[in-house]
């Protein structure tokens, strides 16, 4: 079963048998690797998406403080005053 000619004669178990030995390679060869490198880009894009959140709050904050300003401005003028 170490030899890559080796046939059962059922074509289904066969792909099964290639299936697994492809798998024990890649574990025996150390390509796991790959799942560490997705956490780690799931942590960054959590990170920046946590960033921009951020940001998109303070700039809300402050979109809401100046129309507000503007409204009290508009409120309170008259024909001969500025804000």
């Amino acid at each position: 079963m170490n030899g890559r000619n080796f046939s059962t004669g059922n074509p289904g178990l066969d792909l099964v048998i290639t299936f697994l030995q492809g798998r024990v390679q890649r574990a025996r060869s150390g390509e796991l690797d790959r799942g560490a490198s997705a956490v780690e880009w799931v942590i960054i894009s959590a990170v920046v998406v946590a960033i921009v959140g951020a940001v998109a709050a303070i700039i809300n904050q402050a979109l809401g403080e100046g129309a507000e300003k503007v409204g009290d401005c508009i409120k309170g003028a008259d024909a001969g005053s500025t804000c």
